[in-house]
């Protein structure tokens, strides 16, 4: 019984650890009423000057704190959008590896990065279960976004194009080479 019981604790420590959360709500693009459901949170002065530098080199994953960034990035293309957590190993595993993909798709594409601890109102509008999860925008359909499955179709049901846990770069670049050919843009 105490075995059990210890068993039951350190799987819950596990699925905190990993920054699992059981959130859901709507999945509509309107921002006015993402504002008002939820805060729209700001980044801070320091994120705020990293960013501004980054996006100087042209080169740079995009901190995303409301939909409204993600929005004005599909006006330039696509936007692979990693949602995870400060607290989630995987999550900041990935990150040299975003890095990577922003300097290759300067220009082309927005890679894009979401921390849940830092705004929870994009975890429940992107109704988050678990972290790293990964989609690839490709635009926005009455008030929907419109996601980039792996064979290249698109959906509005975020679920079917999802990329769940850590991949290798290559299922990314894939993903958004298939986005760049639809749209007619050499990779």
């Amino acid at each position: 019984m105490k075995e059990l019981v210890v068993l039951l604790i350190l799987l819950a420590v596990v699925i905190f650890a990993a920054g699992c959360t059981d959130k859901s709500q709507g999945n509509s693009t309107d921002t006015q009423a993402a504002q008002e459901n939820n805060s729209v949170f700001k980044t801070n002065e320091s994120e705020q000057n990293t960013t501004s530098q980054e996006a100087k080199e042209g080169s740079s994953v995009v901190v995303v704190t409301s939909l409204e960034q993600i929005n004005a990035s599909l006006k330039q293309g696509p936007v692979l959008v990693k949602i995870g957590s400060k607290h989630c190993g995987p999550c900041q595993a990935m990150r040299p590896m975003l890095k990577e993909l922003a300097t290759e798709y300067s220009g082309k594409a927005t890679i894009a990065s979401i921390d849940i601890t830092e705004s929870p109102d994009l975890e429940a509008y992107f109704n988050i279960g678990y972290v790293p999860d990964t989609s690839l925008i490709v635009g926005i359909e009455d008030g929907d976004y419109v996601y980039m499955q792996e064979d290249g179709t698109v959906t509005k049901d975020r679920f079917k194009a999802r990329i769940q846990g850590q991949m290798e770069k290559e299922a990314y670049e894939d993903r958004i080479n298939l986005a760049l050919l639809k749209e007619g843009k050499s990779t």
